[in-house]
């Protein structure tokens, strides 16, 4: 049974509630799950978990929330290497750059891609939650 942590910053809530749909998807695969807003975790803890899944709105031009998870990740990103990774987010504007640009980040520290990056726009409907639930159970 695989190590999950989801760990996410929302600004509306939108990502956090996509947070919660790949946490039980990835619970209802068998792993075992820990969400946790990226306010309440710390980098230490990453050394823990088989698979970690990092969750950001795309906040101007299209980059990750640089309040709490760009610092977050930025220190986070050195022990990477070798670890199951995946990223989510939501979006208002744009294709996408800021996710395939942080998977870039991830892949360069090493890391493994658990899952190619989920992104919804705006706040997540009916199918946007029942893609989070099928891409959290590929965590496992």
């Amino acid at each position: 049974m695989a190590k999950v942590l989801v760990v996410y910053v929302t600004t509306t809530g939108n990502t956090e509630k996509m947070a919660g749909a790949i946490a039980e998807g990835a619970k209802g695969a068998g792993a075992d799950v820990t969400l946790k807003a990226v306010s309440d975790a710390s980098v230490a803890e990453l050394a823990g978990y088989d698979v970690i899944a990092f969750g950001s709105p795309a906040m101007g031009s299209e980059v990750i929330e640089e309040g709490e998870m760009e610092p977050f990740f930025s220190e986070a990103v050195a022990s990477l290497s070798g670890k199951k990774v995946a990223v989510f987010g939501s979006y208002d504007w744009g294709d996408g750059e800021w996710l395939r640009t942080w998977e870039e980040r991830c892949k360069e520290a090493g890391a493994v891609i658990a899952a190619e990056g989920l992104k919804a726009h705006l706040e997540p409907d009916d199918d946007a939650i029942a893609e989070c639930k099928a891409w959290g159970a590929k965590l496992n």
